[in-house]
């Protein structure tokens, strides 16, 4: 096991390029099956989640070679569609293999996922979904089996708009004839990069980005050479971090549309923002003033995958804030944490209300999920002393090798066996 240690109180300042988006790489890596060719993807970062993905298509007989981090995918191979609990149960997004392999082989089995425990995060919107397409599904003994041999295009309606949900029916359906249309579909930039990768191997996909998406069904799909954005939540987590600290910042490839509801939180505490094409700078010289309110919602709303980060930030922020999770019922794990710095937080069913102190202090601390992970690393670059985080793999499922990073930036971080 490994821990990260942090000597807080440094200012940062410095470029980074962000890396592609672990949110974007993974369906995209799922929807590689539906190609009886070579499918090519550029500037792959090797999140843990990545990993994981390449070994289930390595399990389905896939061809995995990385070049850099270019990795090819031959899926001309792909004999199987069983993706196994041995799998599953490192990573959730092994649910979105269900609509690839549908597609692909007319059935799919897979295990239950597993993945950051973060409260309730129910698939019947995927499940429900699916059988709106005339696919057959049963639950049993842990795993989810579709047969989906007479599967028909029409109309999915989704209660709410899961991302995951939205992508695995656009995958499900990119192969029926006629016309799929998913209504209040997911918005986020990751569904408009999956539809413009479908779309390289001659798909037909419209509308992402908005509620409605239209699948108009092909016979057949090519070979692709793809290059995912860029992980707005990386770039995001980089912003708070700068904005805690002080001092000034470039982060290279962020795409200021994607973290439009961050920099609107951000211009109300003091912290300047400066947009250049894909650049975002961002310059911190005074300890920020709170946020008065943070409610999470669904894309373009404030991301629920920044929720800890900020918190993080209003623990040293002056003057009162109130955080509303809306999206998961147990995304305040990091508060327990939090307290042991030295931080001033009340939880009341799903909302947080922060008192912002003037110093957190160095802790041992445990990252119990990946954004929670996150938020305690921040908190530590701020902190008087020393924090140790245990637990380290969660954060590595997002993001790549975040000491190397921040170390860029001026920070005084280090990666360490537990046992050294």
């Amino acid at each position: 096991m490994e821990n990260l240690y942090i000597k807080g109180g440094r200012e940062l300042s410095g470029s980074l390029e962000v890396v592609t988006a672990k949110n974007a790489l993974l369906p995209i890596l799922a929807g590689c099956i539906i190609s009886n060719s070579n499918v090519i993807i550029h500037k792959v970062a090797r999140f843990s989640d990545v990993i994981y993905m390449t070994k289930i298509l390595e399990s389905l007989g896939c061809g995995i070679k990385w070049d850099g981090d270019t990795l090819v995918i031959d899926t001309s191979c792909a004999n199987s569609y069983v993706v196994k609990d041995e799998f599953t149960k490192k990573v959730r997004s092994s649910i979105f293999m269900l609509g690839p392999l549908i597609s692909r082989f007319g059935r799919a089995r897979v295990a239950y996922p597993g993945g950051c425990n973060i409260g309730n995060r129910p698939i019947d919107l995927h499940i429900k979904g699916l059988k709106a397409l005339n696919v057959k599904i049963e639950e049993r003994h842990g795993y989810i089996y579709c047969d989906g041999r007479n599967m028909k295009s029409g109309e999915v309606h989704l209660d709410f708009p899961s991302v995951g949900a939205t992508e695995n029916i656009m995958m499900a359906s990119v192969m029926l004839k006629g016309t799929t249309t998913i209504y209040n579909s997911a918005r986020e930039p990751e569904i408009v990069d999956l539809q413009d990768f479908l779309n390289s191997m001659g798909c037909k996909v419209s509308g992402a980005g908005t509620s409605t998406i239209v699948i108009n069904g092909v016979d057949s799909t090519l070979g692709s050479e793809y290059t995912p954005i860029k992980d707005r939540i990386v770039a995001g987590t980089y912003m708070i971090a700068c904005a805690m600290c002080g001092g000034d910042i470039c982060l290279n490839g962020a795409n200021k549309e994607h973290n439009q509801a961050l920099i609107t939180k951000l211009n109300q505490t003091g912290v300047r923002i400066k947009c250049r094409g894909d650049t975002i700078e961002v310059v911190s010289k005074t300890r920020p003033k709170s946020i008065s309110i943070i409610d999470t919602q669904p894309y373009p709303g404030f991301p629920t995958d920044l929720q800890n980060q900020i918190l993080a930030m209003q623990t040293i922020s002056r003057g009162t804030s109130l955080v509303v999770e809306n999206l998961f019922e147990s995304r305040f794990k990091i508060v327990n944490e939090l307290t042991r710095m030295g931080a001033s937080v009340t939880i009341k069913d799903r909302m947080a209300i922060i008192n912002g102190v003037s110093k957190l202090y160095g802790a041992s601390v445990v990252a119990s999920d990946l954004r929670g992970g996150a938020g305690l690393v921040l908190a530590g670059l701020v902190a008087e002393g020393y924090t140790t985080i245990e637990d380290v793999y969660h954060i590595d499922r997002g993001y790549l090798s975040i000491e190397e990073d921040l170390c860029k930036l001026g920070a005084e971080i280090k990666r360490c066996n537990s046992e050294t």
